[in-house]
This record gives C-alpha cells, sequence and structure tokens, in this order.
C-alpha cells in the first residue's frame, strides 16, 4: 500500500484505464454504463479528480474484475481518499503543485537540476523565506515556508528516506539571495545535506560550457513500487506539468547522466561549496 493519496489516486487512474480498453470499451460506452459523462471519466483515468470506492467497484464489475484483484483496487481507492500533510498547507498550495508534493512523498529517488536556486528539499528557513518574498511577496510567508520545509522530512525518513541526485549550477552557490549571512547558512547547510548517505550533490561548474539544461531545470521522480510509473516534473512561475511518458522520462534521465558527467564529482563539489561559503562568511 503506498503512503501517499496522491500516488494512490494516480495508480487507480492508470488501472481502470488500462481495464476499461482490455474491455474493448470506448469512454462513451463505459460512461454511460457507469452513468456518468464521459468528460468525468476521462478526468478519472487521467487522476485530474477522484473517484469513490463505490464507483471503481462498478467499474471493476463492468470490466469484469472480480475477487482478490478488485478488492485491492477498491482498498487503494480508499486510501486516495485520505488527505495527505500538504493538504492541509492548501490555502497557500496551488493545487497543481499540490500535485507534485503528493509524488514526492512517496518518491523513491529524485533526481533534479536547478540552474538559479537551491532547490526546496534543500532549502534554509532563512534562504526561504527571501526566495518567498522575491517571487510571491509577503502574504501568508510563514505557511508557505512552514510547508517548504515540511517537505524536507523526504531526506531524513528512518524507514526510507529518497535517494536524492542533485546537480547545481554555479551560479546557485554565487547569488547572494538575502544577503551574505543567509547564504552563509544556506552553503553551510547544503555542506551537511551533502554528507547525508542518501544524497548525491554536484556543481556544474561555470567552465563546463554549454549543457543539455539549459534551459530546463527538472526533476525526475521514481518509485519503489515499479506498478507506478516515473514522473518528470517542469515548473514555471504559474503553473507545473508531470510529463509520465516513458520516452520523456528517458530523455531527461539522459540529460541528467549527462550533467553528472559534466559536473564536478561529489567529493569536488564539497570543495566548491566550502570555498563559496568562506566567500559569503
Amino acid at each position: 500500500m503506498t503512503a501517499s493519496p496522491t500516488v494512490r489516486r494516480r495508480r487507480i487512474a492508470r488501472e481502470l484505464r488500462q481495464l476499461r480498453e482490455r474491455a474493448g470499451m470506448t469512454l462513451d460506452v463505459a460512461a454511460r454504463q457507469l452513468d456518468m459523462s464521459k468528460s468525468n471519466l476521462s478526468r478519472i483515468e487521467n487522476a485530474q479528480i477522484g473517484i469513490k470506492p463505490r464507483d471503481v467497484r462498478a467499474a471493476l464489475a463492468l470490466y469484469q474484475v472480480t475477487g482478490n484483484d478488485a478488492e485491492a483496487l477498491i482498498e487503494i481507492a480508499r486510501g486516495a481518499q485520505q488527505r495527505g500533510w500538504w493538504q492541509h498547507y492548501s490555502d497557500v498550495l496551488p493545487e497543481w503543485f499540490e500535485f507534485y508534493v503528493g509524488l514526492e512523498a512517496e518518491a523513491a529517488t529524485l533526481r533534479t537540476y536547478e540552474a538559479e536556486a537551491v532547490p526546496g528539499l534543500l532549502q534554509t528557513e532563512a534562504y526561504a523565506r527571501e526566495i518567498y518574498r522575491r517571487t510571491a511577496g509577503e502574504d501568508d510567508l510563514d505557511r508557505k515556508v512552514a510547508a517548504r520545509l515540511r517537505r524536507q522530512d523526504v531526506l531524513r525518513n528512518e524507514d526510507s528516506p529518497v535517494e536524492l541526485s542533485v546537480v547545481l549550477n554555479e551560479a546557485v552557490l554565487l547569488r547572494p539571495v538575502g544577503g551574505r549571512a543567509v547564504m552563509a547558512g544556506q552553503l553551510t547547510h547544503l555542506e551537511a545535506v551533502a554528507h547525508l548517505p542518501n544524497v548525491t550533490m554536484q556543481v556544474l561548474p561555470f567552465e563546463a560550457g554549454g549543457h543539455p539544461a539549459m534551459n530546463s531545470p527538472y526533476v525526475i521522480l521514481t518509485f519503489a513500487d515499479a506498478a507506478d510509473a516515473a514522473v518528470v516534473y517542469l515548473e514555471n512561475l504559474t503553473t507545473g506539468l508531470a510529463l509520465e511518458e516513458a520516452g520523456q522520462v528517458r530523455s531527461y534521465s539522459l540529460v541528467h547522466e549527462e550533467l553528472r558527467r559534466l559536473a564536478l564529482d561529489p567529493a569536488a563539489s564539497l570543495v566548491r561549496l566550502k570555498e563559496a561559503a568562506r566567500y559569503f562568511t
């Protein structure tokens, strides 16, 4: 059983779509049989909205799925109705970002590249506060920062901490967000996180020149259960985009491997971090 209701909803969506296709039914036919609109069934199958366990049971009966297989899917549907911790911050987290946080909470591995700012999972409170001030203003600042810091629990989960591979553009280390004291604290924090056994941190130096992710920071999420397909997450100022096609995930995975090849190795990256920290102290 997966821990995140977001991941459970995504699993149910994919299973229902595959079962309908296996049964040879179009969206029109299945929706009529289930007494719902075609658009609603489409949104359920794309994990845009949830589905109640009783409606899952009706769909499984229509697709002639019974016994233990049916009960397992219904149990997942029940879990999809639970509330994740991030939903308590729905007043300050956009819906599209709640979806990402729900995936992040269940991810087994995260591979990410950042060009301008320290990733949210690695930010100190002071740095996060300054980032929000610069990008979103002062409204609800405390709650936004609290939600960001709560996300960081995945790095130190006692049972299964996420495996993080992060490549940071060297500019991230040198841009003085919040002033010298804030940056010194942030860089010291990065040094500490870099020593965690589940974290691989690399710095992409300026001398590496051009690279394949120059216009595209990203996060690649994979999950412990093979039934939960990997996702590439992209974000801009107003929305986020989840790419789920296997070819898209493979393309970004190749980019990440190339960035790791171009970047300093973890030991040399730690030296570069320490040099940057001394600059701000």
